[in-house]
């Protein structure tokens, strides 16, 4: 493995990393529209005060960002821990066994495509430069200088779903009251197709069934709510 190649997979790497990233933001942003829509659409079908639609779609931006953010943060942080003991783990095999992990490390660079002289070769230089960074990538898959960070991750979280909840939220309480459904139900399907379209690209997949799935599922959920606060008003709840 040339120096260009290894730089290649980490940056391969971060790339990846980033793509994720990515397409957690947009997922994210895609609930909080999704939700916040549903739950202010409901509340429509029920009052048309605007002081009431106002709280209970402020109420339900605040739970979903502050449950996306803390959801985001047991989960990456339960991912660091694991990738550090991983390296933790992988530090201490090397130095108490460094010839069989300088075997390991060419069987795996063999298995890559490399003849056994070159990825013995490419090995031995690797464990050279830097033994735990090149176990950590070609074995585990993992890039000791990106980890990534939980509070980053529960921010973005917060972040995405707060900019896709506000969107219902304004589309509600903004317009006249002969306006707001129609004003918050084009502009949530409008969002759904944006955000099912840009998924999809993320995800190298064709984007029409993503919006389809998108815009069907949040129709599906404004009228089902909206129904039931409808029911809800009509009886006097």
């Amino acid at each position: 493995m040339t120096d260009s190649q290894a730089h290649d997979e980490v940056h391969g790497t971060g790339l990846g990393a980033r793509l994720n990233w990515l397409r957690a933001a947009v997922l994210g942003a895609n609930d909080g529209v999704v939700s916040t829509a549903g739950l202010v659409v409901g509340v429509a079908g029920a009052t048309g005060d605007r002081g009431t639609l106002l709280t209970a779609g402020l109420a339900g931006l605040l739970a979903g960002s502050m449950s996306m953010a803390a959801g985001e943060y047991v989960s990456v942080s339960t991912q660091r821990d694991s990738e550090k003991a991983a390296l933790a783990a992988e530090k201490k095999e090397l130095a108490e066994a460094p010839e069989e992990e300088l075997v390991e490390l060419t069987g795996l660079l063999e298995s890559k495509g490399l003849s056994h002289e070159v990825a013995r070769e490419a090995a031995v230089q690797l464990t050279e430069r830097d033994a735990l960074r090149a176990h950590a990538v070609v074995e585990l898959g993992i890039n000791p200088d990106e980890l990534m960070n939980p509070w980053h991750a529960a921010g973005a979280s917060f972040l995405a779903f707060t900019v896709g909840a506000l969107l219902p939220l304004l589309a509600i309480v903004l317009p006249p009251a002969s306006l707001r459904l129609l004003v918050t139900v084009v502009a949530v399907l409008a969002a759904l197709a944006l955000t099912g379209w840009w998924s999809a690209r993320l995800g190298d997949a064709a984007p029409g069934r993503a919006v389809l799935r998108n815009v069907v599922g949040g129709a599906l959920s404004m009228a089902v709510t909206y129904a039931a606060g409808e029911l809800l008003g009509a009886v006097g709840v």
